[in-house]
């Protein structure tokens, strides 16, 4: 037997033990005979359809083999990272590895430690702990080009034992430097860092220096945490000095955490009379056009303070204030006017010109209160209205494909980049090149089936992956290859989950188009392929295309036509109704049928709240055709992805929408938000209510801030159209905050840009019914956000010069005290009252 048959052998029983001793005991020839084949049999396993979690025991013994016999340092270090490798078990594997390579020579096994350490990714495990060893053993420089081999040295990092460590000599001085700081744990980084510099591994100047650079480095996207870590480190006022500009370049776009550290560093200094003029009044000019509260009050603060200690500056604190005037938060307007009110004996005449001009668009009783400071009446400003932006869909349908081999291209990249409309365009090229060009489609097909791979049309061992993107390329494998597909098992994965019943239709359409195939038929016209991006199908369209099939004696296929009636528009006119009753085929009675009438109507949606992020829809299907009945029944189960949904009945956005309520209220918290399908539906047709107040709720209370932009744009092209439920999302609103599902402040942040991008009147039609379910009883605690809901009404109020009577507003604006929440309540209830409106 050769070398390689005992070392397969020792494989397939998973001896790790013989292999090491195996492969120890190689001579030069053999290991050279037996390099290349644990690559072969891994490709063996591959494509005899062998899952990386079945016959696991063979991996090991494999990665060993390959670390011991592959020549070159380079192909080493490629083997080493296959990906075949990546889950095995690091307490395990690291030191086996290591034994089998310290049998190298020296020079070698450094310039695999620096190959290997220059090509970790950062999700590698024990690869990154064969490499820190390698390069800790032969004592060759660590490359500073490595920058996951870095990160990796930062998150095994343990200040107790990273005395004498070469890593830390090389990677210390510049650890914020490293790319992946931002994938870990930073209260641990920061938590070393400080015993470090404590025990005096590390320089805390340098330390500081590195921290700050980063902070700038990564603006808006600087990572809060490290200002905890500015802060343990003390930094005193000679070390701060020497960073002043830099804090004054934080304050303009860095994260609010930052954004204070900054600021409370150049108040010490300039406290301390060590901050230069400039650098005063650029920071406080940068403060001022923040948004976060928190830092505007520490802005009028800080001027208030400073104008104390240096009169000189007061051009600057009232610059600053006229700016802050704009702001719509009442607290923040009254703390700049008292402010500027008690500047105003030592302001000159240009600068009592410029508060008075600010001071315009304030409210009536601040602005009084400027023009007493400031010498006579001050006119009010006229409150334009933005115009709302004209509706218009973007999207366009993609093209034809105009060949079989564009054909086949397209179908390749697809299941990179799954667009429902490129689906749509696939599935009709198969049907069209199929009687166009067969041969021609076949051939350029035929690099997919020659040699055949199962796996690459979602076939494994463990039973048929329930995948789109696999599902259309069985489709094509059925035209290309109708015996093979025969042959293949068609049982679905047993660990599959059930799919959403809206993403069912097209798995559906390319099962049974692969039906047809395998079972050597003909299918020369897709008919639910639409005609618009909203996924409609042109009336006069589907008749020919009926027509066709009728003429050519091709039976519709269930799915598809069920898929095509769904995509009618809700007006046909005369003259298709009367061309539908022409047809004689099954399929073209029951076009002709929905046409006339016979068709889904608008069932009633109902939502019901549970715990844990459910919110289970029902919709009353009382007269709807059994072929659509089962689309109806909505349920929580796994989707690939809900962009597809509104392609499937765009002339019922309120039924799709009632299928998102359940996925959207249970992802509020997730990275990645289902809210952008919104955008897509809202350009559908039908009436909305209920369905569409949660789906609407749900996607503005989203984590995600693109999650919420989303909401608001499908908010906004509704209220262009004059289909906002107003009535049923106030309500829905109020019972999602009530119990806890979504987020107050969210929610009215998307009101409030809507506000201002010009649906003030969609967004007031909201607010008004909203208030009185919402607003604290005398004595009741308020919830967060319900005073930002007061400005964002005030603010529409103000914009659409609304009056109106509002007794639970009224109610809350006569109490005592002067928390926001009352002071807002008396801002709106006076715009709401003003007799000049």
């Amino acid at each position: 037997m050769s070398a390689w048959d005992d070392l397969l052998k020792l494989a397939q029983a998973g001896d790790v033990h013989g292999t090491m001793r195996r492969v120890g005991e190689l001579t030069p020839a053999e290991r050279r005979s037996v390099a290349e084949e644990p690559a072969r049999r891994l490709a063996h396993r591959r494509a005899a359809g062998i899952s990386p979690w079945e016959h696991r025991q063979e991996l090991s013994p494999l990665l060993l083999t390959g670390a011991g016999t592959i020549g070159g340092a380079s192909a080493a270090a490629s083997w080493l990272l296959r990906r075949d490798f990546r889950d095995l078990n690091e307490p395990r594997c690291v030191p086996r590895v290591l034994e089998v390579l310290r049998a190298r020579p020296d020079d070698w096994r450094a310039d695999l430690a620096v190959r290997l350490a220059r090509r970790l990714r950062l999700t590698d495990g024990w690869p990154w702990r064969v490499a820190a060893e390698l390069v800790r053993e032969t004592g060759v420089e660590p490359p500073q080009d490595a920058d996951a081999f870095k990160t990796g040295w930062l998150r095994t990092l343990e200040a107790d034992r990273a005395a004498g460590d070469p890593l830390l000599a090389a990677y210390g001085p510049g650890l914020f430097e490293i790319d992946g700081l931002a994938t870990l744990p930073l209260w641990e980084v920061a938590d070393n860092v400080v015993r470090l510099v404590e025990a005096g591994l590390l320089e805390r100047t340098v330390v500081l220096d590195g921290l700050v650079r980063r902070l700038l480095r990564d603006g808006p996207a600087a990572l809060s945490p490290l200002a905890g870590l500015h802060d343990r480190l003390d930094p005193d006022l000679d070390e701060i000095a020497g960073h002043a500009e830099d804090y004054v370049a934080l304050l303009p776009a860095g994260p609010v955490a930052v954004a204070d550290l900054a600021l409370s560093q150049l108040r010490r200094l300039e406290e301390a009379g060590r901050l230069s003029e400039e650098s005063f009044t650029e920071a406080l000019e940068a403060l001022v056009f923040r948004p976060e509260k928190k830092l505007l009050r520490g802005a009028i603060a800080w001027a208030g303070d400073a104008v104390l200690r240096d009169g000189g500056r007061t051009g600057t604190a009232l610059r600053a204030m006229a700016v802050l005037f704009a702001q719509d938060t009442l607290a923040l307007q009254e703390r700049a006017v008292r402010l500027a009110v008690r500047l105003a004996p030592h302001a000159d005449p240009e600068e009592r010109e410029a508060v008075r001009a600010a001071a315009a668009g304030l409210p009536a009783e601040l602005r009084e209160k400027v023009a007493a400071g400031y010498g006579g009446a001050i006119e009010a400003d006229e409150l334009e209205a933005v115009p709302l932006a004209a509706v218009g869909d973007g999207r366009r349908l993609p093209a034809p494909y105009g060949s079989p081999e564009e054909l086949a291209r397209g179908l390749d990249a697809f299941l990179a980049d799954e667009d429902p409309h490129t689906f749509e365009v696939l599935l009709a090229g198969l049907a069209t090149w199929s009687e166009r060009d067969p041969e021609g489609l076949r051939t350029a097909l035929r690099p997919w089936t020659e040699p055949f791979d199962a796996s690459f049309f979602g076939h494994w061992p463990d039973g048929l992956d329930q995948h789109i993107g696999y599902a259309l390329r069985r489709a094509f494998l059925a035209f290309a290859a109708p015996a093979v597909t025969r042959s293949l098992p068609w049982r679905p994965r047993q660990w599959t989950r059930s799919l959403a019943v809206l993403d069912e239709p097209p798995m559906r359409r390319c099962a049974e188009l692969a039906g047809r195939y395998a079972e050597g038929g003909r299918y020369p016209v897709v008919l639910a392929t639409p005609t618009a991006v909203t996924g409609h199908v042109a009336p006069g369209v589907l008749l020919d295309r009926l027509e066709r099939l009728e003429a050519e004696g091709v039976e519709a296929l269930p799915a598809d036509l069920t898929q095509a009636l769904l995509r009618l528009p809700r007006e046909i006119a005369a003259a298709d109704v009367a061309r539908a009753g022409r047809l004689t085929s099954e399929a073209g009675r029951e076009c002709a049928g929905w046409m006339r009438g016979e068709r889904l109507g608008d069932p009633e949606v109902t939502v019901t709240r549970r715990p844990w992020h459910r919110l289970p829809t029902t919709i009353d299907a009382a007269g709807a055709p059994e072929r659509v009945r089962q689309l109806l029944e909505t349920r929580t189960d796994y989707s690939w992805s809900t962009d597809w949904w509104p392609l499937v009945m765009p002339s019922h956005r309120e039924l799709v929408a009632a299928h998102l309520a359940s996925p959207l209220c249970a992802g509020t918290e997730s990275t990645d938000s289902d809210a952008r399908v919104l955008v897509d539906l809202v350009h559908g047709d039908g009436p909305l209510g209920t369905g569409m107040a949660y789906a609407l709720a749900c996607g503005m209370g989203q984590a995600q801030a693109a999650g919420r932009a989303a909401a608001g744009d499908a908010l906004l092209t509704l209220a262009a159209r004059g289909e906002v439920p107003a009535a049923e999302l106030a309500e829905v609103v109020t019972k999602l905050v009530k119990s806890e599902y979504v987020k107050l402040n969210r929610v009215v942040a998307v009101l409030d840009d809507a506000t201002q991008a010009g649906a003030h009147e969609a967004v007031w039609e909201v607010v008004v019914p909203l208030l009185p379910g919402l607003l604290p009883e005398e004595g009741e605690r308020p919830r967060a956000g319900l005073a930002d809901l007061l400005a964002t009404g005030a603010r529409a109020a103000r914009i659409g010069r609304v009056r109106a009577d509002l007794p639970k507003v009224a109610a809350v604006a006569a109490r005592k005290g002067s928390s926001r929440l009352v002071q807002e309540a008396r801002r709106l209830q006076r715009l709401i009252s003003e007799s000049t409106l």
